[in-house]
């Protein structure tokens, strides 16, 4: 059986998406979001720019892909091409000192 099914399947260009600053030299592009929360968003670090504060993830968790550059939780940092889970109950501070391109889900809302 070779039943091929569309319905439902959305694209989007992070490229053609506006982007908000949500903190200095932090920019957001929302490209997804679901049923309770779920959601896809493209944040752009500019070089030096950091989250003021601790990112929470108290009801559910977070996944970062880093597109480019460089991406710095507050500890560590992490290269284009890393996938970075970021389970309920955990915390960081995103950053960049170089800039990147991240993009993160939250699989549960």
């Amino acid at each position: 059986m070779n039943d091929v099914n569309y319905i439902g399947i959305t694209s989007t260009n992070w490229n053609d998406v506006k982007g908000t600053e949500v903190a200095p030299g932090i920019y957001k592009r929302s490209i997804w979001s679901g049923e309770k929360g779920k959601r896809a968003v493209v944040f752009e670090f500019e070089a030096g720019s950091k989250f003021p504060g601790v990112d929470a993830h108290l009801t559910g968790p977070e996944q970062i892909f880093v597109i480019s550059g460089v991406f710095n939780d507050g500890e560590n940092d992490h290269n284009e091409g890393s996938f970075i889970n970021n389970p309920v109950g955990s915390a960081h501070i995103p950053q960049s000192k170089v800039g990147c391109i991240v993009l993160t889900t939250f699989p549960e809302g």
